[in-house]
């Protein structure tokens, strides 16, 4: 039999391997869907949804999360004060959300979009003109596992078609 991939889980959101969870406070309810990007929120132990120009810190977990916090399902959003499970480290399949005008082929390098969902990386261009550049301060940083500001978290583990709308996407957390 040959080998067709990740299967994505029913009513989960870790589809292989074994993240590190911790346990935060959801500060803002705005689109705390499991399996999207968080921020940290005012205090070390808050959480928000993560923005296209953010830093995540990880992946809103789901099934980790002890019941008296866990939504109904994996399609319901987490509400303000309740406890949540973080999911980093790296290694393990999660089901995200790519987001609406997005498609990506498996393989893709993922990025951080709006509302803690998902966008394929774009290629870094470096400005270009008549003065050398001599350090890193005439384009900014230029740092291994970034495209520009935006962090890459993900790679695609499957071709999703976002064009018309938000999709789930299985991805193999770089985080």
């Amino acid at each position: 039999m040959a080998y067709t991939g990740f299967k994505k889980p029913n009513n989960k959101i870790v589809a292989a391997g074994e993240p590190l969870v911790q346990e935060l406070k959801v500060e803002t309810a705005t689109n705390m869907y499991p399996g999207r990007l968080v921020k940290k929120g005012t205090n070390d132990d808050d959480i928000v949804v993560n923005t296209a120009s953010g830093m995540p810190v990880g992946w809103l977990g789901y099934e980790q999360t002890n019941p008296q916090y866990k939504p109904a399902n994996v399609d319901t959003a987490y509400a303000a004060n309740d406890y949540a499970a973080v999911l980093n480290g790296g290694g393990f399949v999660i089901v995200g959300r790519l987001a609406s005008g997005e498609s990506v082929n498996k393989g893709d390098l993922l990025v951080p979009a709006a509302n803690g969902e998902l966008q394929e990386a774009d290629t870094l261009e470096i400005a270009s003109g008549s003065t050398t550049v001599t350090s890193t301060a005439a384009n900014g940083d230029i740092i291994t596992g970034h495209y520009g500001d935006a962090p890459v978290v993900a790679v695609a583990e499957e071709t999703v078609d976002a064009s018309a709308a938000a999709k789930d996407i299985m991805v193999r957390s770089l985080i």
